[in-house]
């Protein structure tokens, strides 16, 4: 399954970039003690910028690596006669979930990549150096919303990552990115995605012709360019490709946005992973198959201490919700049926909430996190964190 994004207009065409992986900045980062911040998770240094600019016009996405044979198919196509891409590269690409929002990664080769970030970005040599060095570069946009810890260190997938660079925005539908050697260990595809500057040629064309040569029913289809401008393309296939724990729970999840801040989920994708159970305190909930053993065991948890009436069944709001987070096209943890909301009345955002404390410690010892801890507070807010086994 791909999705398909058109992204900016291009700036300078040249032939074929080797095919890689990365992302940009303007704000560097305190310098690291060493050469590599993270020796450990250092790639081959990009070397000095030459100037070289693509634009970022189509981003193809699969669920898994991209063969040669789809790699050809894609980068293969031709309008009247001529190349339809006149520059591409490969890199890593999928989502992380933090405080109920899901934020898009990419692993890359920080040489093959920068080009087509736009010229700000790509010309900024020390954030490549640090993206090459372990670390990660993030949109200076987002620093509310993916907070980092005293000392500079944001998690994804409870791995830390050390923020070198705040960036201005480069290529759309990436808010971070690090290096394949980080991308491997956060669980990412390998080389899963296909970043593609289609020079002359019109960016829709070529993703029509891209859509006819690997076929619509294979491939999710969505257009980046419209997402970040206009709002979601209706009626059009999207992809989300978790990392970490949450793509044995998510999996590839495809939707279409049908108006109202709705979405529909592929019915597949819902046969296959919602369900509907009986719990305690709460009786029969629909949530994500995945996080049910965990649900129960944290909720038996609060009966055995004898906390059940801390848990309000008249005052549960949900658990599977497919829709966006309101005003936004950011999916939440609902949308997977991966977050619960409970005792609504006296815990809204914003607030300390009356949740019981030994509740949010249970809770959180099953592998949920708990949204009174964000920034910006949400204490009826509980969701799947890391996935534990009850037995």
């Amino acid at each position: 399954m791909l999705a398909l994004g058109a992204c900016a207009t291009p700036e300078k065409g040249t032939p074929e970039s080797d095919p890689s992986e990365a992302a940009a900045s303007t704000t560097a980062t305190d310098p690291p003690a060493d050469d590599a911040a993270d020796p450990g998770h250092a790639v081959a240094p990009p070397g000095d910028f030459d100037g070289t600019l693509f634009g970022d016009d189509l981003l193809v996405v699969s669920q898994d690596t991209l063969t040669e044979d789809e790699i050809a198919a894609i980068t293969g196509v031709k309008v009247n006669g001529e190349k339809g891409v006149a520059a591409f590269t490969q890199l890593s690409y999928g989502q992380f979930t933090m405080q109920n929002r899901l934020f898009n990664i990419a692993a890359v080769d920080p040489a093959g990549y920068r080009p087509f970030t736009g010229s700000d970005n790509a010309a900024f040599q020390q954030q490549w150096d640090r993206i090459a060095g372990g670390e990660v570069a993030v949109l200076e946009s987002l620093k509310k919303e993916l907070p980092t810890d005293d000392d500079g260190y944001l998690t994804v997938d409870d791995q830390r990552i050390h923020v070198g660079a705040w960036s201005r925005p480069g290529v759309d539908g990436v808010d971070a990115v690090v290096n394949a050697k980080w991308g491997a260990d956060l669980g990412l595809p390998p080389r899963n995605a296909v970043l593609i500057n289609t020079g002359i040629a019109s960016p829709q064309v070529v993703r029509a012709k891209i859509e006819k040569a690997v076929g619509v029913k294979t491939y999710a289809i969505s257009n980046l360019d419209i997402v970040a401008q206009r709002g979601l393309d209706l009626d059009t296939f999207q992809n989300v490709v978790p990392v970490g724990a949450f793509r044995d729970a998510v999996g590839v999840f495809r939707y279409t946005a049908i108006g109202g801040g709705r979405i529909a989920p592929d019915p597949a994708w819902v046969r296959s992973h919602i369900v509907k159970e009986a719990v305690p305190i709460l009786g029969v909930v629909t949530c994500n198959k995945y996080m049910m053993p965990q649900l129960k065991a944290a909720l038996q948890e609060v009966v055995r201490r004898g906390l059940e009436n801390e848990i309000r069944r008249d005052q549960y709001a949900g658990c599977y919700y497919p829709r966006f987070i309101a005003g936004s096209t950011q999916l939440s943890n609902h949308s997977f049926g991966l977050a619960l909301d409970l005792n609504v009345p006296g815990n809204q955002r914003g607030t300390v909430g009356d949740m019981n404390r030994e509740v949010v410690a249970i809770f959180k010892y099953w592998g949920f996190a708990w949204g009174g801890d964000w920034a910006y507070t949400d204490p009826m807010h509980f969701e799947l964190h890391k996935i534990v086994n009850p037995g």
